[in-house]
């Protein structure tokens, strides 16, 4: 267990821990000229007889309101406050603040050492402890046993000691989920070992050995040397303090610093500077407004940036919001993370904030959307001390919130939650919602929102049949705009597969109609079409154009054009350009002649060979090669046209 200490400058924090552990944890120089701790420092005693299993450490943090910082830097791997009250002083600002700070980084457990008692009567010291227990209860640490105790003559100590120990027996609950993550706090080069980092781990496990990855900068390590709670070991892991031996190119004392984090290789954590997050605001803030410039501190890291309100353009003291923390740089943070808040002049405390998507869009932040998505975000971020966990999202009892949604992108949810995404898909397909995939693209629907979709198709459908029931069906990518536009179009085709096999879809060619659905022409426009499908098919790769057809035949050209269209509708002929309309059974052979070039040569089917392989002219064979771009069956690549979409069917 990791206590720290919290409370007003020279209310006895440093002297407390050393009396507990023997340690004087003012390391620097200057602190022990001055008599005031600057930088965070850290205990780890030896356990009392018969407990020899229990490890406990402590870490000493700055008292100072000037040193605010480096107090945060310090909590960050706080799991328990240590909260050091002078008996003669009571409640000072920075008791109020750094309890605050704690707070807001999820620390829950914590006790009361009220210090300095030889100092003061006992009077005081009862008046003291009721000020202390009344201002407790409006905070999270309601109900925190309360310590009298002096560092001077060790009145007290040991039932504090004792308190102490007993929990670190029983140690707080930790999650060795998640991928491996360390704040950075120090760096320093030891004789004979090189550059060392030391921190609180996160979340995974590091061990002797392991490959990690440095950001910012992504240069990779090796650890070649570990330390855990003050000893050697092989393996790290959450809520340890830790050291790492580092070994690699380019690892260089002056390329590190504090802030930095160490992450396990196949993290995929990286530059961020934007974040969505869930902003608490405390009740003795002024009011947050909108794009207000602050101070940000997360991990042991340290920028400045703004908030932006998402829901409204103020929030009041004591409320809660969804926002967006524009960043003047970077950090590295994963959903779940704590980020504290002060204001702009670095002095104050105002809030803090829960990451929630580390990759918002640039456009859309307030539509309602995206606000329902990370509502349900917030919904699930775990109370521990650990990750989050992300099955809750794929709940059945939040399923309604996904009606206004079109789909969950499982690889940035997983990148978001720094998890591989095949953990996030077997979550979801236990949840049984439909998970849609390609080469590079998973998407996965809530059953409630997929039977939505699937009944909007069908309406559409059946009204556009009523509409036009010459027309064999829905081109694919008109349907999917008509029902689910944001859904990328090569994962609209997986859906489209999955609604097939209920029986009420079938697919002709490109188009997509209900099954019961049959189109035909009229008695007058068979006989018409009779006529005219023979004059297509005696030129197959060059067959006359509207207004040739109507000469040879003595119509009008509208009428051969109107004809045409609904022949195209049927899926009988395709419209290759202006008045230009190829039988199907022709365009299902030039892409089979596409499908070859572009098997044969690296560049795809050129116009050039694409006209000396069906024998037409070149401007043709560049329409016909454009057309078979426009449907997306191919892409133009240089002069090349590469077969993008194999898959699709022309007759």
């Amino acid at each position: 267990m990791i206590v720290g200490t919290a409370g007003h400058v020279d209310h006895g924090k440093t002297s407390l821990i050393h009396a507990l552990t023997g340690v004087a944890t003012d390391r620097l120089k200057e602190e022990q000229a001055r008599g005031l701790t600057i930088e965070a420092g850290y205990a780890y005693p030896e356990p009392p007889p018969g407990q020899a299993g229990a490890v406990l450490g402590f870490i000493d943090v700055p008292g100072h309101e000037r040193f605010v910082a480096n107090m945060l830097s310090g909590a960050v791997g706080i799991q328990a406050m240590l909260l050091v009250i002078a008996a003669d002083d009571g409640i000072m600002p920075q008791t109020l603040e750094h309890a605050r700070i704690l707070e807001l980084l999820g620390v829950t457990q914590a006790w009361v050492a009220l210090t300095k008692i030889d100092r003061v009567t006992p009077a005081r010291i009862d008046e003291v402890r009721r000020e202390i227990a009344a201002w407790l209860d409006t905070t999270a640490f309601a109900g925190a046993p309360i310590f009298p105790l002096s560092s001077v003559t060790g009145a007290g100590l040991q039932p504090l000691e004792s308190t102490l120990w007993a929990q670190a027996a029983q140690p707080l609950p930790v999650h060795e989920t998640g991928r491996f993550r360390l704040a950075v706090d120090r760096v320093f080069v030891k004789q004979g070992a090189g550059v060392v980092v030391t921190g609180t781990v996160r979340s995974g496990r590091v061990a002797l050995g392991d490959t990690v990855r440095l950001l910012p900068g992504d240069m990779d390590a090796r650890a070649r040397g570990l330390r855990a709670q003050d000893r050697e070991v092989d393996l790290a892991r959450p809520g340890e303090r830790c050291a790492i031996n580092l070994s690699g190119s380019g690892i260089e004392r002056s390329r590190l610093a504090r802030g930095n984090w160490v992450v396990a290789a196949a993290s995929r954590a990286a530059d961020r500077t934007r974040l969505d997050v869930a902003l608490d605001w405390l009740p003795e803030a002024p009011a947050l407004r909108h794009w207000m410039p602050v101070h940000l501190h997360h991990g042991s890291a340290h920028v400045t940036g703004r908030v932006a309100l998402l829901e409204a353009d103020t929030l009041d003291a004591g409320g809660s919001a969804l926002a967006q923390l524009v960043l003047d740089s970077p950090l590295q943070a994963i959903h779940g993370d704590r980020i504290v808040i002060r204001d702009h002049g670095a002095s104050r405390t105002l809030g803090g904030a829960r990451v929630l998507d580390v990759a918002p869009p640039r456009r859309g932040a307030r539509k309602p959307d995206r606000l329902t998505w990370l509502s349900r975000l917030r919904e699930v971020l775990s109370d521990g001390a650990g990750p989050p966990d992300w099955q809750p999202l794929f709940s059945p009892r939040r399923e309604l919130a996904n009606l206004a949604m079109t789909s969950v992108d499982l690889a940035a949810l997983a990148v978001n939650l720094d998890v591989p995404v095949d953990d996030v898909q077997r979550s979801a397909s236990a949840a049984h919602w439909l998970v849609l995939s390609n080469p590079t693209e998973q998407h996965a629907l809530a059953p409630i929102h997929e039977r939505s979709l699937y009944d909007d198709a069908i309406e559409r459908l059946a009204s556009i049949h009523e509409q036009e029931p010459a027309m064999r069906g829905v081109d694919i990518d008109r349907l999917r705009r008509m029902v689910s536009p944001r859904l990328p179009a090569d994962l609209f085709r997986p859906l489209l597969e999955h609604w097939k096999a209920r029986g009420d879809l079938a697919q002709h060619g490109p188009f997509v109609a209900l099954a019961s659905h049959t189109a035909s022409l009229s008695a007058q426009d068979e006989k018409r079409w009779d006529a005219v499908r023979p004059l297509l098919m005696a030129q197959p790769y060059d067959p006359p154009r509207v207004r040739d057809i109507a000469g040879q035949l003595g119509w009008a050209e509208t009428d051969v054009r109107r004809l045409l269209h609904d022949c195209a509708l049927l899926g009988n002929v395709y419209q290759l350009r202006h008045d230009h309309f190829f039988l199907a059974s022709r365009v299902s052979e030039l892409a089979a002649v596409i499908r070859q070039i572009d098997g044969e040569s690296p560049a795809g089917a050129t116009a050039a060979v694409f006209r000396d392989r069906i024998g037409c002219g070149r401007k043709l064979a560049v329409a016909i090669l454009e057309f078979f771009d426009r449907i997306g069956f191919t892409r133009r690549v240089g002069d090349g046209h590469k077969v993008i979409r194999d898959d699709m069917l022309f007759e």
